[in-house]
């Protein structure tokens, strides 16, 4: 593991920043938490690497409110460059307008 940033999946849509943060906490100090609203995922972000990489290997599959979480290392953003301006990505078809 490089990084001290975490992706987590399969978060219930309920589920606030204050639970996640004091999930985590048990591993190390939290610095940050950002939950993306509406998606069932968020991202932590661990002291260090090391504390990271305990909260990861002991929360992966477990159940917290009900669903097995998922937990990862963050990837960093991708660039979006080159895609359709107009959401599409897709290749070959016709065209709507």
């Amino acid at each position: 593991m490089q990084g001290s940033k975490l992706y987590v999946g399969n978060l219930s849509y309920t589920v606030t920043s204050e639970q996640l943060s004091s999930l985590f906490s048990g591993y190390g100090e939290v610095k940050q938490v950002s939950i993306i609203e509406g998606r069932g995922f968020g991202f932590i972000e661990m002291s260090s690497t090391s504390e990271a990489e305990k909260a990861k290997e002991a929360l992966d599959g477990s159940d917290f409110q009900g669903r097995n979480l998922r937990v990862n290392e963050a990837r960093p953003m991708q660039n979006n460059k080159g895609r359709d301006s107009r959401g599409g990505g897709r290749s070959g078809g016709q065209r709507r307008y």
